[in-house]
């Protein structure tokens, strides 16, 4: 039971979830500081925005790529800039490579950003650009009309808010020891400086620290996954954090959001490897068929299924080559919002990603 269900939740939290949280604060800070001026990057270099877009997806996560479509759907740069951000975005699966391999990840990086300039440039040189959404001016909104006992709930409000905000900062605060006991454990067991289990038994009375901080922080992985819908809730247009609150409150949603998914993934892979024998090498993964599998499965929207897609490439189940065409081909979480914002522009651009994540996927398998 401990192996088989209980280490790997726990291994999903300290070797990922504690790992993106010592990425998530700085990446958070410097969103924080500078992310309007990300903005303003783009309007400037009109004519570098291919190359700008898909450089602006280099910090982990979507939120490069989610300010790429905002100002796309304003007119401020060319379709081939948002291809290009989508196509160079790992999205949240980035964070969970970047744990397990940083050189890896790295060069992936390097790839993404060459693969997505490249493509964008040549979106708009064959000059494939759908048509935006006519702009509406909003009216302004009636002013409310106050129904019967509003007093009552104006005198509500100040305890709501004071529930909420209690919520807000007690949640996160609580994740964030877990990740801080995590990371001394995690960290010295990590360069084998030190045996969990042998730490245990010499000073807790037999309690393995990594198993029970690992399975506390996971089911409070959960609770936070499950509060935010299953979906990280603050990853829109409008997300720039405005305090370092909000940077440690969003950077708790994403490291449970990640864990979550790596989670199920490592479960599933143990429990598939128990039940049945099989070791990976029999996925539907391998060769061009799994170049084409990575592609097709990248046209999911959202981060979930990537994730779990770059879970079962770390626990074995692939070759980089499936890998790769499915960090080309997926779009991550920016999708959703270019979706509600040009539905035609992002249909469009979801297919448009699995024509480089093919060729670029074969490629390599060819190569290697």
């Amino acid at each position: 039971m401990i192996e088989l269900l209980l280490r790997p939740m726990a291994d999903a939290f300290m070797e990922v979830g504690v790992f993106v949280a010592l990425l998530v604060v700085p990446f958070g800070w410097a969103r924080h500081r500078w992310g309007h001026r990300l903005d303003a990057a783009l309007e400037r270099h009109r004519r570098l925005g291919p190359l700008v877009a898909a450089l602006l997806t280099v910090p982990p996560g979507c939120g490069g790529a989610i300010v790429v479509m905002a100002v796309y759907a304003r007119g401020a740069v060319s379709y081939g800039a948002a291809v290009a951000a989508l196509v160079a975005t790992m999205g949240d699966a980035s964070w969970v490579l970047l744990a397990a391999d940083p050189v890896l990840t790295l060069q992936l990086k390097v790839l993404l950003v060459a693969t997505g300039a490249a493509t964008g440039y040549v979106v708009d040189a064959a000059g494939i650009a759908p048509r935006r959404r006519v702009d509406t001016v909003a009216r302004p909104a009636p002013a409310p009309v106050a129904p019967p006992g509003a007093a009552v709930a104006v005198v509500a409000a100040p305890a709501r808010r004071r529930t909420v905000l209690m919520e807000a900062a007690t949640l996160p605060a609580l994740m964030w020891l877990l990740l801080g006991a995590g990371a001394t454990v995690s960290l010295p067991a990590t360069f084998e400086l030190v045996d969990p289990a042998q730490l245990g038994h010499a000073l807790l009375g037999g309690v393995d620290p990594y198993l029970a901080i690992g399975l506390v922080g996971c089911v409070l992985a959960v609770g936070f996954f499950l509060r935010n819908g299953c979906k990280l809730a603050d990853d829109t247009v409008d997300g720039e954090p405005t305090s370092m609150q909000q940077v440690l409150a969003k950077g708790a949603d994403e490291v449970s959001f990640v864990t979550v998914w790596v989670a199920a993934a490592y479960v599933a892979w143990s429990l598939l490897t128990h039940l049945t024998g099989f070791d990976g090498s029999q996925l539907p993964v391998l060769g061009f068929a799994g170049v084409l599998v990575g592609a097709l499965v990248g046209l999911v929207p959202g981060c979930a299924v990537q994730i779990v897609f770059s879970g079962l490439f770390l626990a074995g189940g692939m070759p980089v080559s499936t890998l790769v065409a499915n960090t080309i081909s997926q779009d991550g979480d920016a999708l959703i919002p270019l979706l509600a914002m040009e539905h035609r522009s992002a249909l469009l651009a979801t297919v448009l990603t699995t024509i480089p994540a093919v060729l670029v996927g074969s490629a390599l398998l060819l190569l290697t």
